[in-house]
């Protein structure tokens, strides 16, 4: 079976002014983006994620800083680092996710689905159980 995720890496438009990377739903992002988060601020040494998702998709995106994504979906192991703001990836079936972040970093999440607790596998054990099906 192939992973549950898969890297994506955006085209950068840019001259001397900077740099700009344009994201549309179905385009860039392979669903119609229903939720969108970030998160930052996070406490130094503390890891984020340690869940997984039944059926949402996600694309994750390190727009500042680097975050070390360490994902298992029961066969494959990766941990990706997200360093650049045109590097994502995109998480398409249950996969558990832990993240670290370095000191000052943002990481925003395009989500194919309104926020639902029932779609939350919170546990290890509840995820192992859950892809045995």
């Amino acid at each position: 079976m192939s992973k549950a995720w898969k890297r994506l890496e955006y085209n950068i438009i840019g001259d001397q002014r900077g740099s700009l990377v344009a994201l549309e739903t179905c385009k860039e992002i392979p669903f119609d983006i229903k939720r969108v988060y970030y998160i930052y601020e996070n406490q130094k040494g503390l890891t984020r994620g340690m869940h997984a998702h039944k059926k949402l998709q996600q694309v994750l995106i390190c727009l500042s800083g680097h975050c070390t994504v360490h994902l298992d979906d029961g066969e494959n192991k990766e941990s990706i680092e997200l360093d650049f703001p045109h590097k994502a990836i995109y998480i398409n079936r249950p996969a558990w996710r832990e993240i670290d972040m370095s000191p000052g970093a943002v990481l925003v999440c395009l989500a194919s689905e309104s926020y639902s607790e029932e779609d939350y596998l919170r546990t290890r054990e509840e995820f192992e159980n859950y892809i045995k099906i």
